[in-house]
Parts: structure tokens; C-alpha cells; sequence
């Protein structure tokens, strides 16, 4: 099963001609969720041709302009294909306010069910076969909060070799086996499915982490990501300012990656300040902390596979 994140925006605040507002998509398998949508979201999604049609669910992380003024055009558009599966929208108090606002002044036609579900962080706010995704509060100037989505333990690997030399029948008992139930053999003999599986394997997890300051408890949440998306928006020269406007420093958000011992992060949400050319100057501060940071770009692809 495969599992990918596209970087839609890397910027905050407001959108630049090289750089659009902060969006994520991850995808997994026939499944696409959207975390955030700012200005410039339907952009990348066309550019890099993904299927935004199915969408399945959008995790919102608060209700400043830079993360929501995509949504109404995606909603809009959602209307214009064949779809009859409802599309879920998750987020902090004020979500449903502005979608539904939204929906009345545009007047949009809208052909599909749209259900709206405002968070109470924390609590896992939605899941599927064999996932889940948990929403956690951050600390901003409104509510606002940060997503995982982990998946369940895979079960372990079945040994065809050992069943057969256990003397069971290849077939519906196997199976039995692989679901966890003991079975009896050819003589008799009861066997474990301990004896022919091998243990669980995990699954994957990603973790999406923006506008916020730096709080200790972030990196408990993201423990273990295999990609942990997380916004480095301010070189060291303006702890005060992100202080002050409850934001993080890449430093800051390096500390996040090293303590909650994730395998790969990638910063977004850059302030509109830094130019491209300046953007290596927050990797150099991140890097000094978390060695293996990196910088996300607009229509950044990554992978996310399993460790085995």
C-alpha cells in the first residue's frame, strides 16, 4: 500500500509569485487527504496532475486566511465531476461558520454531501481500514491544531515453509492462521499461529504540525513519524517576533523532529520575508539540531514507505 505526501505551498502569511500558501496532500492508496488549503492549493494540484476529485477528507489546522482561502474554490470544483461520496471537513470552532458562510454568499452549487466536523483536540477525529488520524491543540493566536495520521500494526509475515512442515494443509486453515486462530493439524496436533507468523509489523505515520509555538508536548504527538511536516518560519534573529506572533523558529521545530525521534521532517510555512535564495539560512539553523532537516517546496513530493 502506498503512502505519499505533496507539498501543494510551502509559504505563510501571503502568497509570493514563486511560492504558494500552505497545503499538504497525503495519499494513501485510493485515498487523499488535504491538510490545509491556502491560496494557490487548486494551482499545484493541477500542476502536478492529482486527482483532487477524491478527495476524501480535509483536516484544517485553525481559520486564518493563509490556510482556508483555497477551500471554496476546491468545493466548488468538487461540483463539476460525478461525485456521490460525502467529502468531510475537520477542524477547530469557526470551520463550519466558514464554510457554510461561504457556500451562501458564492452561492454554491454544491451536488454532494459536505460534513463538517469541528474538533475538540484531543481525540482522534477520523479512520479507515487500518489508519486513523488524531487531531492534538497547538498553541496560536486562535485554536488551533495539529494532525497524525498513523496506521494500525501490520500483521507479521506467514511462513509457508514452517505450516507445511507442520503438517497443515495449505488452504482455509492457513488463513485461519493469518487471522490470529489456532487449528488443528493433519495429526492431530494443535498449532499456534505464533508458530508460523512472525510478529506485527508497524505501520506508517505522518504528522502535520503549523503556527504554533513551541511546546514541548508536539514532539510526544509526533513520536516515531516516518514524515513530519512542521513549520520553521523564522530564522534565530526573530525568536522575539515568533514569540510574540506564536510561531516557531526552524530551531525550534528541529528540536520537535530530535526529541520526537521522527525519521524524516521537512519544514513549511516560511514567512514571506526569506526569499528562495535566503531559505538554506533556516536549513543551516534546523540542520545544527536535527542534521537530516530539510526544506519542503511548492510541489515537493515525498515517499513514505514501510521500514520492511
Amino acid at each position: 500500500m502506498n503512502m505519499e505526501a505533496f507539498v501543494l505551498g510551502c509559504g505563510g502569511m501571503m502568497p509570493l509569485p514563486y511560492r504558494h500558501l500552505t497545503s499538504v496532500l497525503l495519499r494513501r492508496d485510493g485515498d487523499l487527504f488535504l491538510f490545509d488549503g491556502g491560496e494557490g492549493t487548486q494551482v499545484s494540484l493541477r500542476r502536478l496532475n492529482l486527482k483532487w476529485k477524491k478527495i476524501t477528507a480535509i483536516f484544517v489546522s485553525h481559520t486564518h486566511a493563509d490556510h482556508v482561502t483555497g477551500l471554496p474554490g476546491i468545493l466548488m470544483l468538487s461540483s463539476q465531476v460525478d461525485r456521490s461520496e460525502p467529502l468531510f471537513i475537520f477542524g477547530p470552532p469557526k470551520i463550519a461558520d466558514y464554510i457554510e458562510t461561504s457556500r451562501k454568499v458564492l452561492d454554491m452549487y454544491i451536488n454532494y454531501p459536505i460534513v463538517v466536523r469541528e474538533i475538540e483536540a484531543p481525540s482522534v477525529v477520523y479512520g479507515g481500514d487500518g489508519f486513523y488520524v488524531r487531531a492534538f491543540p497547538l498553541e496560536h493566536t486562535k485554536t488551533c491544531v495539529g494532525y497524525t495520521l498513523e496506521e494500525l500494526d501490520r500483521p507479521g509475515e506467514f511462513n509457508p515453509e514452517q505450516a507445511v512442515a507442520l503438517r497443515i494443509p495449505r488452504g482455509p486453515l492457513w488463513g485461519k492462521l493469518q487471522h490470529g486462530e489456532p487449528v488443528m493439524n493433519e495429526l492431530g496436533q494443535e498449532v499456534r499461529p505464533e508458530q508460523v507468523v512472525g510478529r506485527a509489523r508497524p505501520g506508517r505515520k505522518f504528522s502535520y504540525v503549523t503556527d504554533t509555538l513551541y511546546l514541548p508536548s508536539i514532539a510526544k504527538e509526533v513520536q516515531g513519524s516516518d514524515l513530519l511536516i512542521c513549520e520553521g518560519m523564522f530564522k534565530d534573529d526573530c525568536a522575539d517576533q515568533a514569540k510574540e506572533k506564536k510561531h516557531m523558529t526552524a530551531r525550534q521545530a528541529a528540536a520537535i523532529a530530535r526529541d520526537g525521534a521522527v525519521k524524516r521532517m521537512a519544514m513549511i510555512h516560511y514567512s514571506p520575508r526569506y526569499t528562495d535564495r535566503e531559505l538554506p539560512e533556516l536549513l543551516e539553523q534546523a540542520r545544527s539540531v536535527f542534521p537530516s532537516a530539510e526544506l519542503s517546496r511548492d510541489r515537493m513530493h515525498f515517499e513514505i514507505p514501510y521500514e520492511d
